[in-house]
């Protein structure tokens, strides 16, 4: 059978993610590598599914109670071994119950989930990993205002990188055909305004009062106060929702609510919150804990956890207001 072609397809190939690294500081621009090079065997396992394994066998629980799954491990120590050629101090990661020393010589402190919506592991939905990258220092436990680079993986049908040194968020794809990331034409942008929602309406009835007054505005659509009507998007993935308003816009919440164990939210402040706004902000966005700039923020513990709001700027803002009163 002949390959599938699209209109475009002839056009030559897009410029590789090594254009980016080589103009940031030398550091940060290696860590990213080995995380990219080291995402690859990941999406490719990914693309085997069950055929060999289970990939959603658990194996544990990990510091917060979640339960930790073959991948979620796999990955862990495969990003462990490829950040340990890189000029790091310490690495801070979801499955691991306290920092990662690799190196006293090292200039920079890595922060990382490895595998991000790990619930849906092994049935072909949206997977990812966040990281984000600090200047080395004696404890881990900073504001998210010290972060100098942050970055993510999205496993989907394709596997994409967005990343940002500070100076805007670039987006890039892997081409299977070479192992090359490769740039997307236009940095991402994130208009201020949206009609696309993605949150857990089954919560809806845990959530503090101006926050169900907001959804039910959302949901009452050209009928009620907004007067347009919304869209809801749930990946169930944090990455999913990341990579998909860096695309195409909207909004994300997670916030806290009532259930046991959900009043401080559910992601976790320094290696997913911290990650995700500092890209929201550069792509001229928002990350708020429905109260003030996530960014504002400095951890307790290594694995605090947080509520969550980010994507378009006004609607943030329409959030904190109705969290608000």
């Amino acid at each position: 059978m002949s390959p599938l072609v699209l209109p475009g397809d002839d056009r030559p190939p897009a410029p590789p993610l090594e254009e980016t690294l080589a103009t940031a500081d030398a550091g940060p621009a290696e860590i990213v590598r080995a995380i990219a090079a080291a995402a690859i065997p990941i999406a490719q396992r990914l693309a085997l599914a069950a055929l060999p394994g289970d990939p959603a066998a658990p194996v544990g629980r990990n510091e917060t109670g979640d339960t930790v799954k073959a991948l979620d491990q796999a990955a862990h120590e495969l990003m462990i071994d490829a950040l340990s050629h890189a000029p790091i101090a310490q690495v801070v990661s979801e499955e691991a119950a306290e920092p990662i020393r690799l190196s006293d010589a090292g200039t920079w402190d890595v922060v990382i989930d490895p595998i991000d919506g790990s619930g849906s592991i092994g049935i072909g939905a949206p997977l990812g990993l966040l990281f984000g990258i600090f200047p080395a220092a004696p404890h881990v436990l900073r504001q998210g205002r010290e972060m100098v680079a942050a970055g993510y993986v999205s496993f989907g049908h394709s596997t994409d990188i967005g990343l940002s040194f500070g100076d805007g968020v670039r987006l890039a794809t892997l081409d299977p055909r070479d192992g090359t990331f490769r740039l997307r034409a236009e940095p991402a942008l994130i208009k201020p305004t949206t009609k696309m929602i993605a949150w857990n309406a089954s919560n809806h009835r845990h959530f503090a009062p101006g926050l169900r007054r907001y959804f039910d505005e959302a949901l009452a659509g050209a009928d009620g106060p907004r007067g347009e009507n919304t869209n809801m998007r749930w990946i169930a993935a944090a990455v999913g929702d990341l990579h998909r308003i860096l695309l195409k816009g909207g909004v994300f919440l997670y916030p806290d609510d009532a259930r046991p164990g959900y009043d401080k939210g559910h992601l976790r402040l320094l290696y997913e919150a911290f990650p995700i706004a500092f890209l929201i902000e550069q792509a001229g966005g928002r990350a708020s804990d429905g109260h003030g700039d996530i960014l504002d923020r400095s951890p307790a513990e290594i694995h605090e956890k947080t509520p969550l709001i980010f994507g378009a700027s006004r609607e943030v803002a329409t959030i904190e207001r109705h969290q608000s009163h």
